[in-house]
C-alpha cells in the first residue's frame, strides 16, 4: 500500500514538472510583454479579481475534460485547476523575477498583479500540458472522448481564451481595428470562419473531427463552426472587456476589435477540438 502511494505521489509531481514546462512553453511571450507587466499594475483590481475566478473556472472544465490525472469528482477537477493555476504562478513570479521587471520598490500588490494576470494563460498551460505530454498510460481522455455538444462548444471557447490573451493586451488590437473598412471587417470574419472550420474538418490534421453521421456540410457547418465562431467571438469581448480595451469606445469600434481578436480566438478554438 505504502509503495502504491509514493508510486502516485511520485507520478503526481512529474504532472506537476511537465505543468511547469507547458506553463513556460506556452506563456514564455506574454511574460516578456511590456503591456502584460502594466495590466498586472494597474488593472482594476475587481476586475482582475473577476479575471482570474473566470480562468479558474475555465481550467476546472479543461481539468475535467483533460486533467492531470484521472479523477473522481469535481473536487478532484478544482483541485487540479488550483494546483495548475498555483503552478501558473510559480513560473511567472520566477520569469518576472530572472527579467528583471519585479523590483525592490514594488509593492506586494503590483507583484502580484503582474502575476496574477500573466498566471492566467500559464496556468490554462500548464493544465493542458500536463495531460498532452504524459505517458499513454496517464492522464484521462474518457471524458473528452465522451463530450458532449456543450462540451465541445466549452473547449473550443477555453481554446479561444488561451490564443486571444496572447494578443489581446497589446495596442495592436485597436491599431488594426481603426485601420479597417467594413470590407475588411466582413472578410476577416469569413476568413476565420473558414480557417477554423478547414483546421477541424478538412485538411486531414491529426485529430481532425469526422462530420456526424447524417450530418451534411451545411449542418455541420452551422452547429458546430458557425457556433464555434460565435464562441470564440464572445470570448474575445470577453476578454477586451477585461484588458480595459472596449472603454471608451462605440458599438461599432468594439465590434471591429472582436473581429480582430476572433482570429487568434478561431484558430484557438479550432486547436482545442483538435488537442483538448
Amino acid at each position: 500500500m505504502l509503495s502504491k502511494t509514493i508510486a502516485a505521489e511520485i507520478k503526481y509531481a512529474q504532472a506537476l514538472a511537465r505543468a511547469a514546462g507547458g506553463a513556460l512553453l506556452f506563456s514564455l511571450p506574454l511574460f516578456m510583454t511590456e503591456e502584460m507587466w502594466r495590466f498586472g499594475l494597474y488593472m482594476d483590481r475587481e476586475r482582475l479579481a473577476l479575471m482570474i475566478l473566470v480562468a479558474l473556472g475555465l481550467i476546472t472544465g479543461v481539468s475535467y475534460y483533460s486533467g492531470f490525472e484521472r479523477t473522481t469528482g469535481l473536487a478532484d477537477d478544482a483541485l487540479d485547476a488550483l494546483a495548475a493555476f498555483g503552478v501558473g504562478c510559480l513560473v511567472t513570479l520566477t520569469a518576472v523575477i530572472l527579467f528583471g521587471v519585479v523590483t525592490r520598490d514594488m509593492t506586494v500588490g503590483e507583484i502580484a498583479g503582474v502575476v496574477a494576470v500573466c498566471a492566467v494563460p500559464a496556468g490554462m498551460g500548464a493544465v493542458v500540458a500536463a495531460n498532452q505530454l504524459a505517458a499513454p498510460d496517464e492522464g484521462d481522455d474518457r471524458r473528452k472522448r465522451e463530450a458532449g455538444y456543450v462540451g465541445e462548444l466549452f473547449l473550443m471557447g477555453a481554446g479561444a481564451l488561451f490564443f486571444g490573451f496572447n494578443v489581446a493586451p497589446t495596442q495592436e488590437m485597436l491599431i488594426i481595428a481603426q485601420k479597417m473598412t467594413a470590407a475588411h471587417t466582413v472578410l476577416l470574419a469569413i476568413g476565420s470562419m473558414v480557417a477554423l472550420h478547414l483546421l477541424v474538418y478538412a485538411l486531414a490534421l491529426r485529430g481532425q473531427h469526422e462530420r456526424a453521421e447524417g450530418a451534411g456540410h451545411v449542418a455541420t457547418f452551422l452547429h458546430y463552426t458557425l457556433a464555434g465562431y460565435g464562441v470564440a467571438l464572445a470570448t474575445s469581448l470577453g476578454v477586451l472587456w477585461f484588458f480595459e480595451r472596449l472603454d471608451g469606445v462605440d458599438a461599432a469600434m468594439a465590434a471591429r476589435m472582436a473581429i480582430v481578436l476572433g482570429l487568434p480566438a478561431s484558430i484557438g478554438a479550432a486547436a482545442a477540438r483538435l488537442v483538448l
